[in-house]
């Protein structure tokens, strides 16, 4: 049984729609921490972290915007997520916009570094956030993680990435919406994309078997960063930025009943609920389910919810 420790991360600087920042908060109210204790797992919650002084930073792009918190929250996250992992914990960093993957795979970066063992990241989402602070148009900085912790430039004003992830130990998944600069970056890297079409071509199990596969092959620690908008809007309202055509309920749920039978996950990431925007709590509860199956419960383990 794991030990899950939570840490919200109250962030909404990412981007610009406010309300993500209630996040860790809409999660607990859930009841994120007692569905995983029914399942038989430890849970401690080590609260929220907080906005750190900041220092000057600049940055070339004038688009760019909420720099030095970004990075603030960057740098207290990673040394959160690296404890977490240190004491044997299972960290599930409640967000907050995707910005805070930033500071969460760096942490889980240090650590496997330490431990001599690669990492690999599973980005469960509908935008690959490839960008860098160089090249992003919008200035959010929730579009930059995974350019960040590939080792791309333009990242200067933030903390090294502690071992940047090599391409092939990225997996993109549920993928369909990429800007222009984005995915001419993505063809100069061997980054596995899982668009929606290739779901839909292969299904749901075979890419993310196979990614599984090659995680357990190198003996590797498994990131995994699971953003509302993987989800179908239909299913989860509640996030800014909405893409039709994402996942459906039974397909998020096999996705993670999938990678609780591989045993590989080692941290997680919830990003991007805007409870601002949910109807009656409607997503969060679904991803306190989701956590659930990949805790460990099964299909007919589910309750009969009354009419809401």
């Amino acid at each position: 049984m794991s030990n899950t420790i939570l840490i919200g991360a109250p962030i909404d600087s990412g981007q610009r729609y406010p309300g993500c920042l209630m996040g860790p908060a809409a999660y607990r109210v859930a009841g994120l921490a007692q569905a995983i204790r029914d399942l038989g797992h430890g849970v401690q919650d080590w609260g929220d972290v907080g906005l750190p002084d900041l220092r000057p930073v600049t940055c070339a792009n004038p688009a760019v915007h909420s720099l030095a918190e970004t990075v603030g929250w960057t740098e207290v996250l990673a040394d959160r997520t690296d404890d977490a992992l240190s004491k044997g914990g299972l960290p599930i960093i409640l967000g907050g916009d995707h910005s805070l993957a930033l500071g969460s795979v760096a942490g889980a970066a240090a650590y496997a570094r330490r431990q001599g063992r690669p990492l690999f990241l599973l980005w469960l989402d509908a935008h690959s956030d490839f960008h860098t602070p160089l090249t992003t148009t919008s200035g959010n900085l929730h579009g930059t993680p995974v350019a960040y912790v590939a080792g791309r430039d333009g990242f200067d004003a933030f903390p090294p990435f502690p071992h940047p992830i090599p391409p092939q130990n990225i997996c993109l998944y549920g993928i369909r919406s990429v800007d222009p600069a984005e995915h001419a970056a993505l063809l100069t890297h061997d980054i596995a994309i899982n668009d929606m079409r290739v779901l839909d071509e292969a299904g749901i199990v075979a890419p993310l078997r196979e990614f599984l596969t090659r995680v357990r092959a190198a003996g590797g620690m498994l990131h995994v960063s699971l953003d509302v908008d993987f989800l179908d809007p239909s299913i989860a309202p509640a996030v800014g930025t909405t893409v039709p055509g994402g996942t459906t309920f039974r397909e998020a749920h096999l996705v993670m009943e999938l990678l609780h039978e591989s045993a590989l996950v080692t941290s997680l990431d919830l990003v991007e609920l805007n409870p601002f925007l949910d109807e009656r709590g409607r997503t969060a509860r679904l991803m306190v389910d989701l956590v659930a199956s990949l805790m460990g419960r099964k299909v007919f383990d589910r309750p009969t919810r009354g009419h809401m």
